[in-house]
């Protein structure tokens, strides 16, 4: 399986999109858990913790909730897409089913061009937003987000004979490295990455191509895409990641949330409550491997 669209999260606002995922609450680095898939032997995956459990929420008053009316994405998997049975299915949808069940609330959830999600929230068609938008301060301006439930590293990809454990600018020095122009990763890669050798391409197919031509040392990129296409037919197993994630806020974003209506407190209260539960429980780790078979970790 592999995405074949990534797309802006923040396109309705006119917003470059930096990247969605990884580091705990407080800003820090994200805190990994292993866990290995049943029955396979497998060595351990990466699972990222998003909460510190010294920070646990307070149980807010969950009987003033009677329904909670979800908005989403109606295609972009795997973490929206319509199921074979014609009703919503994802990794967003799946995390709002567990987050109701937490709270004991009736849950609905109702899919909707991504455009359309902010203004239909404000209209009161819907009660949250879970779509993998991502926290901005232009966002903030509109909306009231939950605490973040996961977010976009970058990470650097090689062929597979040429795989680095660890990634440091000295050790790309003369090294050619892709990313896609006009980017955050490119950007990225000029600040910190100086003595690399930088290669710019207009989308990702073409950035992918290079590497497996071995046209560059490296690509670096939004490591949620990219671990679909190392798993996926598309990468003829060429390649895998190299080094770990790169989570600085201020180029990969603050993460991914909950959009509520401004000033709604208590829903917003009660779904941060819940998501810790739902982490704390071991739920969203086994909701992750189910959608992750490559970790972006």
């Amino acid at each position: 399986m592999s995405i074949q669209r990534t797309r802006a999260v923040l396109a309705i606002l006119g917003v470059s999109f930096a990247v969605l995922l990884a580091a705990v609450l407080s800003g820090g680095p994200a805190q990994a858990q292993g866990a290995a898939k049943p029955g396979t032997g497998a060595a351990p995956q990466a699972v990222p913790g998003f909460w510190d459990p010294r920070r646990r929420p307070d149980r807010p008053d969950l009987s003033r909730l009677t329904v909670i009316r979800f908005l989403t994405e109606t295609d972009y998997p795997p973490f929206n897409f319509t199921g074979p049975d014609g009703n919503p299915a994802g990794f967003n949808v799946d995390l709002a089913r567990q987050l109701c069940d937490e709270i004991k609330v009736t849950c609905t959830i109702q899919m909707r061009r991504f455009e359309t999600l902010l203004d239909a929230l404000s209209s009161n068609r819907g009660d949250a937003i879970i779509a993998s938008l991502a926290v901005t301060p232009q966002l903030r301006a509109r909306v009231d987000f939950t605490d973040p439930y996961y977010r976009a590293p970058a990470r650097f990809v090689s062929r597979r004979d040429a795989v680095m454990p660890e990634v440091r600018p000295e050790y790309l020095e003369g090294k050619k490295v892709g990313a896609i122009a006009g980017s955050s990763h490119e950007a990225y890669l000029k600040a910190m990455f100086t003595d690399a050798e930088l290669h710019s391409y207009p989308n990702d197919e073409a950035l992918r191509l290079a590497l497996r031509r071995g046209e560059v040392d490296f690509i670096f990129g939004d490591a949620i895409s990219l671990a679909f296409w190392i798993n996926g037919t598309d990468s003829a197993e060429c390649c895998a990641f190299s080094g770990g994630p790169f989570v600085e806020s201020r180029y990969f974003g603050e993460g991914i949330g909950i959009a509520v209506r401004k000033g709604n407190d208590l829903l917003r209260q009660a779904l941060n409550w819940a998501l810790f539960r739902v982490w704390e429980k071991g739920r969203y780790t086994d909701l992750w491997l189910r959608y992750f078979s490559v970790s972006p970790f």
